[in-house]
């Protein structure tokens, strides 16, 4: 697969059938056997999970959703129901979630569209109008305004240009009209911002991120921080970061999850479930570096019972 930075791989050997009756058995009659469903769930990875329900339905003619969901509860019924829904369908339905309702969740929308790769987008979309039967753009531009509801709408077009070698010229004149648009004019250009951080090509940008710091003397962080605010500063920044390297700005997304007093456990769970087979591994990696201590011990600190034995699981070991 395109992705070899998991922490969570195909199981083998595999028996959907064997894991079908492991997990009627720990959740039938009286009280559950949470280890032995928290062991299974995250040790198979998603395609495995999908046979396992369709297992359990042949078998039992039950939906494991269903009986996860009223077998288990709290934060550890979340994750265990997360790790079950596919890759698209899980981000689909958390920016469904996201929109509905009194109030956006923006910290979902940016997080999801500022780092999943146009392809992803694009098949989030069509996943989308499949189980809700409406446009995610429609819905999306519905609840936002401004140059954030801008950017987002250029972010979901998927469009960004492909890597394909870079035009230093073309650089030199990015970076350029960046640098007139923030640090020389009152009053921040965003239009530029948001066309050239939402459009060109990740290896391009990143020179263009260099070059912006040998004209202006700041990193393009700086600038944004400075001349941006609320929504549209988050997730211009979000932009940025996952230019410069998605697994950094998941270690740091991570760390922001539980530093302080209480844990944002939907950003906790959404992050390590969505990218456990994906780079978790480097994720690891770059908080370690980041933030002088394993997300492993992060996540030993914060959190508790089998809640915390999964999360364990999906992070899939310490990095001392």
């Amino acid at each position: 697969s395109q992705y070899a930075r998991g922490t969570v791989t195909a199981f083998a050997p595999f028996d959907a059938r064997a894991d079908a009756e492991a997990l009627r058995k720990a959740m039938k009659g009286m009280g559950t056997d949470e280890e032995t469903v928290l062991t299974i769930l995250t040790t198979r990875n998603n395609a495995q999970r999908q046979e396992i329900a369709s297992a359990f339905k042949t078998l039992f003619g039950r939906d494991l959703v269903d009986d996860l969901k009223s077998e288990l509860t709290g934060k550890f019924e979340t994750l265990m129901v997360s790790l079950m829904r596919p890759a698209c369908i899980f981000d689909a339905h958390a920016l469904k979630h996201a929109i509905k309702g009194a109030g956006t969740n923006e910290k979902v929308l940016t997080e999801i569209l500022a780092s999943r790769t146009p392809a992803e987008v694009q098949n989030i979309k069509q996943v989308y109008q499949q189980e809700y039967e409406a446009d995610l753009e429609d819905k999306i531009t519905g609840e936002t305004s401004g140059h954030f509801q801008r950017l987002l709408v250029v972010l979901l077009q998927a469009k960004r240009d492909p890597d394909v070698g870079v035009d230093e010229a073309l650089v030199e004149q990015d970076a350029q009209i960046l640098f007139r648009a923030g640090e020389l004019k009152w009053g921040t250009d965003e239009e530029k911002f948001i066309t050239i951080l939402g459009t060109r090509s990740v290896s391009h940008l990143r020179r263009v991120f260099d070059k912006y710091m040998t004209i202006s003397g700041f990193q393009i962080e700086e600038t944004i921080d400075r001349e941006t605010s609320g929504d549209l500063e988050k997730l211009l920044l979000a932009v940025v970061k996952c230019i410069r390297s998605v697994p950094a700005y998941f270690a740091e997304t991570l760390y922001y999850s539980m530093k302080g007093a209480g844990t944002d456990d939907d950003t906790l769970i959404r992050v390590m479930v969505s990218r456990s087979e994906v780079d978790l591994l480097d994720i690891r990696q770059e908080f370690r570096k980041n933030f002088a201590k394993s997300l492993y011990q992060m996540i030993q600190k914060d959190t508790s019972g089998d809640y915390r034995k999964a999360l364990l699981l999906l992070c899939g070991g310490d990095d001392n």
